[in-house]
């Protein structure tokens, strides 16, 4: 089985831009897939009332994708390096703001925890808690 990236990790003396993208471009579809799946589950969020307050978040995730993904085409075709680099910062925000997002869900997972214990743990003490 060879690897169709191999060609990155020889001594060769200047890597083009098209070389360097070529991983990434090759995964351009999935990037907008995801991107396009992002941005309908946002619209679908700000259906409800209170799924408004967040609803852009997965819109604008799906939108940094997307807009990574074309400049990435952009940079495979022509060669362009500001095309790269604009993908590469766009892809650097996506997954800043899904980390943030993680984060945020530990924490809210952990004080959801916590104060649910805290409820059982007061119920079995007061031994209210049902048989």
């Amino acid at each position: 089985m060879s690897d169709s990236f191999s060609s990155l990790g020889q001594a060769t003396a200047v890597p083009s831009i098209k070389d360097l993208s070529q991983p990434l471009a090759s995964g351009k579809g999935w990037m907008k897939f995801v991107g396009i799946v992002s941005i309908v589950h946002g619209v679908l969020i700000a259906l409800s009332i209170i799924g408004i307050v967040i609803a852009w978040l997965p819109i604008w995730m799906g939108l940094l994708l997307m807009k990574s993904a074309n400049a990435i085409e952009r940079a495979q075709l022509s060669g362009d390096a500001d095309a790269l680099k604009e993908s590469l910062a766009k892809l650097r925000t996506y997954f800043v703001v899904l980390g943030v997002l993680i984060l945020v869900g530990i924490v809210i997972s952990a004080v959801y925890f916590m104060f649910f214990g805290a409820m059982i743990a007061t119920m079995i003490r007061n031994g209210s808690f049902p048989h």
